[in-house]
């Protein structure tokens, strides 16, 4: 996937989860947030971030802040990105061979998983989970306690038992990482769901992608360790 018209930026600050003050060419702009969650390790003083720019010029925030720089490292930070990004892995073939239907946000039982897929004999409930937090070049999820992240677990169990195919994917939104892991401090409860998922028969797997000033696509399969 590609953004338009790319700017770079000095962070400022972050008044609330929707908007951050930041200086573009000697400005300061307040620009919208395109990740809700917090994000504390990479919006930092002075960071640089990379911003498109709207092109509708009535609205307010004219800039979306899409990405960081953390050191050398270039993150991602676009909570849209992943499931669009994966969308076209999927439809290139990437993933499964002979795909004859996908359908993003596709209802089943009291969730929405993110996509449903088919081929020629599998019928594939799939949930995505972007991830952008980083400790000592190892990735982790979640940021904060997420209540929906752990019942999309426990209805991708119910979808498998039900014959379907399940799978979490966690989509790295940078590269270069050595392995994905839960984020057991924070959220314990979802470590363990992801444990539960897997003996289930629910498949997991980390992708990590190649990110530019104006560009993610997924790169390869990273290693998972519960």
């Amino acid at each position: 996937m590609k953004y338009n018209d790319i700017h770079k930026g000095r962070f400022i600050s972050r008044p609330n989860r929707f908007i951050a003050n930041v200086e573009i060419e000697g400005k300061v702009n307040i620009v919208h947030v395109k990740n809700t969650g917090r994000c504390k390790e990479l919006l930092t003083d002075n960071a640089c971030v990379l911003l498109e720019k709207s092109s509708n010029p009535a609205r307010k925030t004219l800039y979306d802040l899409v990405s960081v720089y953390k050191g050398k490292r270039l993150v991602n930070m676009d909570s849209q990105a992943p499931n669009r990004v994966f969308q076209e892995y999927l439809e290139n073939g990437r993933m499964f061979q002979n795909i004859s239907f996908i359908k993003p946000e596709c209802k089943f039982n009291n969730s929405r998983f993110d996509f449903y897929v088919e081929t020629e004999n599998r019928k594939i409930f799939m949930e995505v989970k972007g991830v952008t937090l980083e400790k000592n070049n190892i990735v982790l999820f979640p940021d904060a306690p997420t209540e929906r992240g752990l019942k999309h677990i426990y209805e991708l169990i119910s979808a498998k038992k039900q014959g379907f195919e399940a799978y979490v994917v966690f989509v790295v939104q940078m590269s270069d990482v050595d392995y994905f892991t839960p984020n057991k401090e924070t959220h314990p409860e979802f470590a363990e769901a992801l444990k539960v998922a897997e003996k289930s028969g629910v498949n997991i797997i980390a992708l990590d992608c190649i990110v530019t000033e104006n560009s993610l696509d997924i790169n390869r399969e990273v290693d998972v360790i519960l």
